[in-house]
């Protein structure tokens, strides 16, 4: 069948330094509005915005969490300063994201829908945390079946592996009350078919997004009704492709973000995820 054959493009960036700054240059060239390029006193930064772009982007490549750490491997490089330059592009990044979506073509046969959690303390002190205290609360993860303070980020990602959108929510939020909210807030979707796990099971889902002209597909689990012969594993195996977007993300330090604060925290997040579609457009498109 034609959907065996889908190439997914999602290995790490195979790129030096000099030419992420290319790339860099240019994303901000045809990207960056004149509120940022013609900001005040922006002639006068030691440290250009394409450069702090690059070693955002670079950090994430070497898989460095510590920001501080990362900063005293340059020599003149201030942590401080140089977070304060990475907080300032946060607008510029989101754009170069959104824009890559429309130019992109998404024309595959179906995209993919998951989540995974973000924990911001050690499960031990769940708890008697006080950060994002009224942001982010406690949620289950099932994979290492503990419960962990913190947030959940659910993905829409096409088949080949290019991550479409994103949305971020308390961590004990079900994945089905995201899902909507996530797929109209996604533009330029041009498949209709959707593959979400376990998670995404029930009748009122997926009536929504049938409205909205959306087919979701899940497996079903081995006590119900006709799972064997719904569990198409063709399918099964599509949907899983997400999880190796995940772990590459992972590699990027998403689900270890040490931020304080929500707008560093997006700030990397966004920087984690942009990271992770250059490599999927430098991989299909050379």
């Amino acid at each position: 069948m034609n959907y065996l054959k889908i190439n997914r493009f999602n290995h790490h960036l195979q790129v030096n330094i000099k030419q992420l700054r290319e790339i860099c240059r240019q994303l901000y060239k045809k990207y960056a509005p004149i509120e940022i390029t013609r900001r005040r006193n922006v002639s006068q930064c030691k440290l250009s915005d394409i450069t702090v772009l690059t070693l955002l982007i670079w950090q994430a490549k070497t898989g460095i969490e510590s920001q501080r750490r990362f900063c005293e491997s340059f020599c003149d490089l201030s942590h401080s300063r140089f977070n304060r330059r990475a907080r300032q592009l946060l607008p510029l990044i989101n754009l170069i994201r959104r824009f890559l979506n429309k130019e992109i073509d998404l024309s595959g046969r179906y995209m993919t829908i998951d989540s995974f959690p973000i924990p911001v303390c050690q499960p031990v002190r769940n708890r008697r945390v006080k950060i994002f205290r009224s942001y982010a609360n406690i949620g289950y993860k099932a994979t290492k079946k503990i419960y962990y303070y913190g947030f959940k980020v659910h993905a829409l990602v096409s088949d080949d592996g290019y991550i479409l959108n994103y949305t971020v929510t308390k961590a004990s939020v079900h994945d089905a009350k995201a899902a909507p909210e996530l797929i109209d807030n996604t533009t330029g979707l041009t498949n209709r078919y959707i593959l979400g796990d376990e998670g995404y099971i029930g009748h009122k889902l997926q009536d929504q997004l049938k409205q909205k002209s959306y087919i979701l597909w899940t497996p079903y689990r081995k006590n119900m009704t006709r799972a064997k012969e719904h569990n198409n594993h063709e399918l099964m195996a599509i949907r899983r492709g997400i999880e190796t977007n995940f772990s590459l993300l992972t590699y990027y330090q998403a689900e270890n973000n040490r931020a304080r604060s929500l707008v560093g925290f997006q700030q990397r997040l966004e920087v984690e995820i942009l990271a992770s579609n250059l490599e999927y457009c430098l991989e299909r498109f050379n």
